[in-house]
């Protein structure tokens, strides 16, 4: 898989910019607020239809703008594919491939396989429950469809209980034939993604404990535990148990959106007790297990995008994820990083080809 040429036009700081990358190795470089971060993003965009950094999409059009216009041209399995992420202001946004609108955007997910490290992945230590639920179901969507639609429709049929529960309490009423039908829907959709979610960590564990024992050397216990409430009982039986507190909280207290990935370091959450080297490991293992998961399930190796990684890591671990990269195993990649001469000489001991973009 690899993106020949893209064309950003309003994207965020750019006005109208072509770039023409190498198949291997691409480097962004500039100082901060210059644009690296962003180029990285528009790519991320041609993949997801969205922004890694910005949930909000207008905030991706550049000010004073009325629109932006992000094109990539790609080579997969030998032929030429054309994307194209359009939003102009008061309408909606517009992905095609080949000229050819998608009807949902779903359609495209895992068209382009694509994986990033970034500081943003922070997230992933600090933040809540959902953030790693995101990157669980992230990961699997992006090779299977099925897993996606019933995700899209669990979300659908929940927002819907709850906003029965609402209902509910604001009219001091109570229908149970139409919860059932709610909670019989949820229960079908959840146990999918349930066994989908548990299936896909006992294969990608192992795969993330090895990728994190190469950057550590084996230097440090960690690991990756699934937590969720399915493992003790069914969703329907949790809804059941669970009424009283729902009406009384008027949203829906159990079930697979309350799932969370539990990481640790010797026995203890990493949030607390892992350094901050600790923590950039476990989170670029988690990504580089991401790519080999997603590489074993497509037969495609994904686009690898690394934002701004080399910051705050020791030398002694810059060395091991530049040997880990440095393998056929990797496609095509791209860097963003704020020294040029700190980038060149690290590329320089790939022994592959790159091109390197001054912004």
């Amino acid at each position: 898989m690899n993106l020949n040429t893209l064309s950003l036009v309003n994207y965020k700081n750019f006005e109208s910019q072509v770039f023409d990358f190498d198949t291997k190795i691409n480097c962004f470089v500039g100082s901060n607020g210059i644009g690296k971060t962003n180029a990285l993003d528009a790519i991320y965009h041609l993949a997801f239809g969205k922004s890694y950094f910005n949930p909000i999409a207008l905030q991706n059009i550049k000010h004073g703008e009325e629109f932006f216009v992000v094109e990539g041209n790609f080579t997969k399995n030998q032929r030429n594919e054309k994307i194209i992420v359009s939003l102009k202001r008061g309408q909606k946004k517009v992905i095609k491939r080949n000229g050819k609108a998608y009807e949902k955007f779903s359609e495209h997910i895992g068209f382009i396989p694509l994986v990033i490290i970034s500081p943003a992945d922070r997230d992933l230590i600090i933040e809540g429950s959902e953030t790693r639920r995101k990157f669980i179901d992230s990961v699997i969507s992006q090779s299977d469809k099925a897993y996606l639609t019933a995700l899209i429709s669990y979300n659908k049929v929940l927002a819907q209980r709850n906003a029965l529960l609402k209902y509910f309490a604001l009219n001091n009423t109570f229908n149970a034939d139409t919860l059932e039908v709610y909670n019989e829907q949820l229960t079908t959709f959840g146990t999918e993604i349930f066994k989908k979610r548990a299936d896909f960590l006992k294969t990608f564990i192992p795969i993330f404990l090895q990728r994190y024992n190469a950057i550590s050397l084996g230097k440090e216990s960690i690991n990756l535990t699934y937590k969720s409430d399915l493992f003790e009982t069914t969703l329907y039986e949790l809804l059941s148990e669970n009424l009283s507190k729902d009406k009384a909280l008027q949203f829906t207290s159990v079930g697979i959106h309350k799932d969370d990935l539990v990481f640790l370091i010797d026995g203890f959450p990493i949030k607390k007790f892992g350094s901050q080297g600790q923590q950039k490991s476990f989170l670029i293992a988690l990504k580089l297990a991401q790519f080999d998961f997603i590489k074993q399930q497509s037969g495609v190796s994904p686009i690898l995008l690394l934002d701004d990684i080399f910051d705050k890591l020791d030398e002694n671990r810059v060395a091991q994820i530049i040997n880990l990269v440095d393998d056929e195993h990797f496609g095509q990649i791209f860097i963003s990083d704020t020294h040029a001469e700190r980038t060149e000489k690290i590329i320089k001991q790939i022994h592959q080809s790159y091109k390197i973009f001054k912004l």
